[in-house]
């Protein structure tokens, strides 16, 4: 199947994800220190950085006009909608920042250089992070889908206050809701000073 329009979603037409308890573990645990390589060609510590962090996985963006990695994608729960989730934390970027989120980034097992095409593609003001040897996915035991012989991380965010886990949105539907939720959070949910 060809990607025409990445945006365009009708969610009442893809099935939502269930909360099957891959991600109850999450919430209080401290990151470990695993360096990821970012699309803005630095390496990123998540368990280094000070203040709070927002980080928001997606299984993997696709390519306008490219054939989808399988005929079915967008009837695996969960698998569609990378593209909007990331679209919705790039326009509310300045938003989240005033709210607490002293860094945003996003993450996914996919290549530095296709997330760099990317967030060129996609203008994103924050760095996208490539865990395509599955450190961090391993060391956290995300939660995780296998298609076509490729591990993915399922659709989550994660608040970080220095380096530990704050709240968790898992399951995440729709996609392109996820960044105002994270949002409505962390005004709800100021940061401790």
């Amino acid at each position: 199947m060809t990607q025409k329009n990445l945006l365009e979603v009708d969610w009442s037409q893809i099935p939502a994800p269930l909360d099957d308890g891959d991600a109850a573990h999450l919430k209080g645990l401290t990151l470990p220190a695993i360096s990821l390589l970012a699309t803005d060609d630095t390496s990123v510590n998540l368990s280094a950085l000070p203040g709070r962090t927002v980080v928001f996985a997606y299984p993997r963006t696709g390519e306008p006009g490219k054939i989808s990695l399988v005929d079915d994608w967008d009837m695996i729960p969960g698998a569609r909608g990378c593209t909007p989730q990331t679209c919705a934390f790039r326009d509310l970027f300045a938003e989240l920042k005033a709210a607490g989120a002293a860094q945003v980034f996003g993450l996914s097992t996919q290549s530095n250089d296709y997330q760099t095409e990317m967030a060129s593609r996609l203008h994103l003001p924050f760095p996208v992070l490539s865990d395509e040897k599955l450190a961090l996915t391993r060391a956290l035991r995300l939660p995780t889908m296998d298609v076509a012989g490729l591990t993915l991380i399922k659709r989550l965010a994660l608040i970080i206050d220095d380096a530990e886990i704050a709240h968790v949105f898992y399951p995440v539907f729709p996609p392109d809701r996820n960044a105002g939720d994270v949002l409505d959070w962390l005004k709800a949910n100021p940061a401790r000073s």
